[in-house]
């Protein structure tokens, strides 16, 4: 089965369970029809000119968000050009033709996000040769001009993609109702119940300039007449969010409350806003926070095995700050962090570990504890747009789920569609991540307990993920062996790992992965997108009936006053850090 955004809806997310089969889905698994002489690709009108780079690019391809649809340019014309975040989005009705969705790699792109390899895709040459000619017809200055014309987050959309370049159809569209979400600099303490004082600098966002766009929510930027202690330009990380902007600023208010810890990013140095066209509002469009040039764990891990240079030594001492770290949010913030990955784990100068990204978004259904994937598949259940154009799940499945997900939290509804940031919430919610504010403190902690177990896996075989061939996402260095089994992590700390990961089940992966760019049956040669869909439809029916079971059961015990929120039995945080200083010190 090809990969699309039909994919997510139909095989990775519950609604597999439940769904009717969406139009784009069933596009995907039709065999392509016979086709015409006028539609052939044998005939040269029909065919790509040229998938080389410009000689003098314009532009340049810094990633994507993955799904082919969202893709980070930066213009290379422009001598200072501030982060803005104009990315380009190509929409799935955009491109009409199955030929050119693989003439351009889109399904690879799904996929893919880093630059290096995105930029070696047909899609990302095609993009830099578009924008080329559509720049080069409409005039430097123009661009420029739409950059301080436009809000912050506006998007080019190619509404059409051609063969053709001189025929794609490009427009760009204002996101006034993101200036709207945005809240303003003048009460911004106010608004995130801060005391006085606890606000950084705030500078305005002309003052910056890209020097890449590295994620969907974050830019390395230089800032203007501002240089570091050695005289050269220094570097920042600006963190700005384009869309669900609520979560920006709950970071921004858990880093600015937070208790500092050695291993956790430290406060914002200042905060970065602009004058907004409407209302005449200075907003706060994001925050600056130091850049770590060894990156992430995720990359560092695969390559120091790989080079026979991944030291025990060095992968206990990471071990010990990570669950330091974990503990001081748990116990010192009075917080839960439920976006525990590699991702967001950096490696400072002197290679320690600094833990990032305090949005409170959550992670993917693979990385959660089960217990917070249960009450996950409901919200993503209750919350299925009902549209009979793309025959999603019936509503009255809709319904079900909601009436449950009311139970578990109330007002959850509020939280899910709300976009911009509000205080106060719905009884006095922290956030807005519906299934760990469904949990008690110490169903939270088992749930980190259980995340931190799968990372501690990972940096000690070495891997950048759990499991390989993920359908979200593929890696530079994908891993070469897979959760749960061993292969070098010591003998002394298999059975800590096993203890804070109990209560884990099978994965979709574990039948359906990734080969190449399409969804296939995992240990078959050969297989069609209707097997798929059909293996994908039976196994997530068992996993939200299993799902609802358990939910029922803390129910039930929950009324009865006999609910152990430590259901799995999972070690203490506190207990982990003895156990892995114990094992250092013995080593």
């Amino acid at each position: 089965m090809e990969l699309g955004s039909a994919a997510i809806h139909d095989v990775t997310h519950p609604t597999a369970a439940f769904s009717q089969g969406s139009s784009l889905s069933k596009r995907m698994t039709t065999a392509a029809p016979d086709v015409s002489w006028d539609e052939s690709q044998l005939n040269p009108k029909n065919r790509i000119d040229s998938l080389d780079f410009p000689v003098k690019p314009l532009w340049r391809i810094d990633g994507g968000t993955g799904l082919g649809t969202q893709f980070f340019v930066v213009p290379l014309f422009l001598p200072f050009p501030p982060p803005m975040r104009f990315d380009v989005f190509i929409p799935d009705e955009a491109v009409a033709s199955r030929v050119l969705r693989q003439l351009l790699d889109l399904n690879v792109a799904f996929h893919t996000k880093d630059a290096p390899r995105l930029r070696r895709l047909g899609i990302s040459r095609h993009i830099v040769r578009a924008l080329q000619a559509w720049v080069t017809t409409m005039g430097h200055d123009a661009y420029s001009t739409l950059l301080n014309a436009l809000p912050f987050g506006s998007r080019i959309i190619f509404d059409t993609l051609s063969m053709d370049i001189r025929k794609t159809r490009i427009s760009v569209v204002p996101t006034y109702y993101l200036e709207r979400e945005l809240l303003g600099l003048a009460r911004l303490d106010e608004a995130l119940a801060l005391s006085p004082g606890l606000l950084p600098e705030a500078i305005d966002i002309s003052r910056l300039s890209i020097v890449q766009e590295m994620y969907d929510s974050v830019c390395l930027v230089r800032m203007r007449d501002h240089r570091g202690e050695d005289g050269t330009d220094k570097l920042w990380i600006l963190k700005a969010l384009s869309s669900s902007t609520k979560y920006l600023f709950v970071e921004l208010r858990n880093l600015l409350q937070m208790q500092p810890h050695p291993n956790i990013i430290s406060r914002p140095e200042y905060l970065v806003t602009k004058r907004c066209l409407f209302g005449g509002k200075t907003a706060v469009i994001g925050f600056l926070l130091p850049f770590h040039r060894n990156g992430s764990v995720r990359d560092t891990l695969p390559l120091l095995r790989v080079h026979g240079r991944l030291a025990l030594r060095e992968q206990v001492k990471w071990a010990i700050q990570l669950t330091s770290a974990v503990l001081h949010i748990a116990e010192r913030c009075r917080m839960f962090y439920p976006d525990l990955r590699l991702d967001n784990i950096l490696l400072s100068a002197s290679h320690d570990i600094v833990m990032v990204d305090f949005e409170q978004r959550g992670v993917w259904c693979e990385f959660a504890a089960p217990e917070v994937n249960a009450i996950e598949y409901v919200r993503i259940l209750a919350s299925d747009d009902l549209d009979e154009a793309n025959c999603t799940i019936p509503e009255e499945t809709r319904f079900h789920f909601a009436a449950l997900l009311s139970r578990l939290l109330p007002g959850w509804d509020v939280l899910q569609t709300c976009e911009g940031y509000s205080s106060p919430r719905p009884h006095g919610y922290a956030n807005y991540n519906i299934a760990w504010l469904a949990l008690d403190e110490t169903e939270q902690e088992a749930a980190m307990v259980y995340m931190l177990g799968r990372v501690l896996w990972c940096i000690f075989e070495g891997q950048s993920a759990p499991h390989k061939a993920a359908v979200w996402q593929s890696y530079r260095y994908e891993p070469d062996i897979e959760f749960p089994d061993f292969r070098v992590t010591p003998c002394g700390l298999r059975d800590l790992i096993d203890r804070c990961t109990r209560g884990r089940r099978d994965v979709l992966s574990n039948l359906i992965i990734r080969r190449g760019s399409k969804l296939v049956v995992r240990d078959k040669d050969s297989c069609t997108a209707e097997e798929v869909l059909r293996i994908a439809r039976e196994w997530w029916q068992n996993e939200v009936e299993v799902a609802e079971e358990f939910l029922r059961l803390r129910e039930e015990r929950k009324a009865a006053g006999q609910w152990d929120g430590n259901h799995f039995k999972r070690p203490r945080l506190k207990d982990v850090l003895v156990e892995l200083e114990r094992f250092r010190d013995l080593s």
